[in-house]
Formats: C-alpha cells, structure tokens, sequence
C-alpha cells in the first residue's frame, strides 16, 4: 500500500514545486524597479493655445487690460468735464468765453448759434 502510494505521492510533489517555480506576468512588472539614486520627475505640461484654459487665461488677461484703459479714460474725462469750458454755462460750448460786443457790432455765432 505504501508502494502503491510514493509515485502518487511524487507526482503531485512535482506539480506543487513547479507551480511555485513559474513565472507569472506580474512577478515580471513588479520585479523591475527603478534604481533609488534615480528620481523621475514628471514634467508639467504646457497649455496648448488651442486649450480651452489657454483660450480663457488669455480672455482674462485681455478683459483686465480693457478695464484698466477705460478706467484710465474715465479718470481722464472727469479732470477734463471739470474745467470751466464745461461746467460754466456763460462758455456755450466755445473753447474760449465769447465777449460781450455792443449791440451794433454782434453777430451770429456759428458754433452755437446765439448772437453775441
């Protein structure tokens, strides 16, 4: 009985220790490693001007610069609406005063349209 059993016996010892001896596909990934002394850095990548973030920084940037040019011309149309050629109403629109000529020598005046 104990002859009978020892082939049976080896043969499935035989199995076992091959299983154990093969190579399997993940053994294989997990055995390269990389060397410690060298270290990966990922790179960052770029924003293709194609990108929709490209696309939006940009329209952002923009926008920004639009709104400092016009409120640089807004500042500018205040300081200049607070000379007296605008905010007197004796210069009817003229650069310069008009004078005050006597009744004989006053004329239409072609920029406002009042006799003076």
């Amino acid at each position: 009985m104990i002859l009978k059993s020892i082939p049976i016996l080896f043969i499935f010892c035989l199995f076992v220790f091959t299983d154990a001896l093969a190579q399997t596909t993940r053994e294989s990934d997990t055995k390269q490693e990389i060397p410690s002394n060298i270290q990966t850095v990922k790179k960052k990548k770029k924003a293709n001007k194609n990108s929709y973030k490209y696309k939006m920084d940009n329209a952002i940037k923009e926008y920004e610069e639009l709104q400092k040019t016009n409120a640089k011309k807004k500042s500018k149309m205040q300081k200049d609406m607070q000379k007296p050629q605008y905010s007197d109403p004796t210069y009817f629109g003229h650069k310069k005063k008009p004078k005050k000529r006597p009744l004989k020598k006053r004329k239409m005046c072609k920029e406002c349209g009042i006799v003076h």
